[in-house]
């Protein structure tokens, strides 16, 4: 006889576990949704990644070379390389530009890829260690990144203490002082002073802070340059800042001044540069003048080289009256007849006395058509006019 309970009991186990697999499976499932929802896309790290800076070394001397390459750049964007003293990469380069060796950086445009490896030298900066390789980009939106370097056998300084707490803002509207000089006209840079007041209103104060100043011409991203204004702003004071700002020589059209304090633009000034025309002018009178100066040479080495002879005017002259030559040459010679006196009028005074002959003297040539026979008189009346 079977035992209805047994019989049961091993119907009803896999019942059961059947049962608890389903329970288990959607407490396990319910538990993973969160987890799987915090768990990154893949490609976000390198999408959302900053720019990145690498050496070949991190120490070298003067006259040596280096290799610098990066990742996390934006595709097709020109950098420039720069060794910069002052500077630590958590509080970048102190004093801008003017503490890194700016004659000897390198440019580099970064691939599809937004990487790049380029060689510079190893120079020595303005400002003391310690010293970092400092990458910007040039043109488009600002990033930079710093890779710490020592230059061997440089000075090393400690950095200055930083200051929390001070925030500057503009009180007063911006303008822009200075007069164009008459080369200016002639194609000098244009230069202005970019003048504005700024207030500390923050609870420390700043001192010697570092501007950008952009210039920006038509849709062309800004070119930023750092100056730094030397002085102390303390808390609740203002102050008049004057910064130099100065364009490309022939520079002209609408730009945009911009200055930018940190990552925050302060303030905007449109300047409008006229057209050079005095370089125009030039042009014109040197097209003008050259060809003339030209003509002007070359016909005086005609006139130099040329072969000369004594009897080129004669020539000339002869050749000049061909049909005056012709004429005298078939004229009659002159012959004196006894009796015959020829007068010169040009030795004949104003009362008919010759005055051309030596001691009284007369010359007689006889004329070829009158005779003394055949000239007229008052016995001998001509025969013109009768029959």
């Amino acid at each position: 006889m079977r035992r209805q309970t047994g019989h049961r009991g091993r119907r009803t186990g896999p019942a059961f576990l059947r049962r608890g697999n389903h329970r288990w499976a959607t407490a396990l499932l319910v538990a993973l949704v969160p987890a799987l929802l915090l768990l990154p896309a893949p490609g976000a790290r390198a999408a959302d990644g900053q720019p990145a800076v690498t050496l070949s070394k991190q120490q070298a001397g003067k006259g040596g070379e280096i290799t610098v390459q990066g990742s996390g750049w934006r595709p097709d964007t020109l950098l420039m390389m720069l060794i910069c003293g002052q500077s630590a990469p958590g509080r970048g380069v102190i004093g801008g530009t003017n503490s890194c060796s700016n004659a000897d950086g390198r440019a580099v445009t970064t691939d599809a890829k937004g990487a790049f490896s380029k060689k510079m030298p190893v120079a020595e900066p303005p400002e003391p260690c310690p010293c970092v390789v400092h990458v910007a980009t040039v043109t488009g939106e600002q990033a930079t990144a710093d890779a710490v370097f020592v230059v061997a056998g440089h000075p090393v300084a400690p950095l200055p203490k930083q200051t929390d707490g001070g925030k500057l803002a503009v009180l007063a509207t911006t303008r822009l002082e200075g007069d164009s000089g008459i080369l200016t006209w002639f194609g000098a840079p244009p230069a202005r002073r970019f003048v504005l007041t700024v207030g500390n209103l923050g609870t420390a104060p700043v001192k010697d802070p570092v501007f950008q100043v952009g210039t920006a011409h038509g849709v062309f991203a800004p070119q930023w340059e750092e100056q730094q204004w030397r002085g102390t702003i303390a808390p609740g004071r203002k102050a008049q800042i004057k910064l130099p700002v100065e364009l490309t020589a022939g520079a002209h059209g609408d730009y945009q001044i911009s200055l930018r304090y940190g990552t925050k633009v302060l303030a905007q000034q449109p300047w409008g540069v006229g057209r050079p025309w005095g370089v125009t002018l030039f042009w014109i009178l040197l097209c003008v003048v050259v060809p003339a100066a030209v003509f002007r040479i070359g016909m005086a080495i005609v006139d130099k080289v040329r072969p000369r002879n004594p009897h080129a005017s004669v020539r000339a002259g002869r050749h000049r009256h061909p049909q005056l030559t012709d004429v005298t040459a078939k004229l009659p010679k002159l012959r004196r007849a006894p009796g015959t006196t020829l007068v010169n009028p040009a030795t004949e005074d104003r009362a008919g006395r010759n005055t051309g002959t030596a001691a009284g003297a007369t010359t007689t040539t006889a004329l070829p058509w009158f005779t003394p026979e055949s000239a007229p008189s008052e016995n001998r009346p001509t025969t013109k006019g009768h029959s």
